[in-house]
């Protein structure tokens, strides 16, 4: 595998860790994975930073909450640090076009920038 499969990869596996129940319920390891800059114009409209969507995931983790269903995740490395992925989630019949910035910062690959579009399947 060449470099730029491992830095997909890389960013992939980030991505559905953070995507984990029991990762989102962890500030701890849900600011592990978080760019300090971090921002996210969420499927709800709003805008987080990096300290409103730990306490916001952790307030939401309800024990025994259910996996988020992810498909066609693809990646593409834009940059030498920079590797941006686009996927789509369902979660109780709510689907959602995503697409994330993941950066190496210091060696690891943060998430940076994350962005949320409801949809309807139809309109794919």
């Amino acid at each position: 595998m060449d470099d730029l499969d491992l830095a997909v990869e890389a960013a992939v596996q980030s991505e559905l860790r953070l995507l984990a129940p029991e990762v989102r319920g962890s500030p701890e390891l849900v600011g592990g994975l978080l760019h300090p800059d971090f921002h996210e114009f969420g499927a709800s409209g709003r805008h987080w930073d990096r300290d409103s969507i730990i306490a916001a995931l952790a307030t939401a983790a309800a024990p025994g909450a259910h996996q988020v269903t992810v498909c066609r995740m693809k990646g593409v490395r834009l940059a030498p640090d920079l590797v941006q992925l686009t996927f789509d989630t369902e979660d109780n019949g709510r689907h959602v076009h995503r697409s994330s910035l993941w950066r190496r910062t210091e060696g690891d690959w943060l998430l940076y920038f994350h962005q949320g579009t409801p949809f309807t399947p139809d309109e794919g």
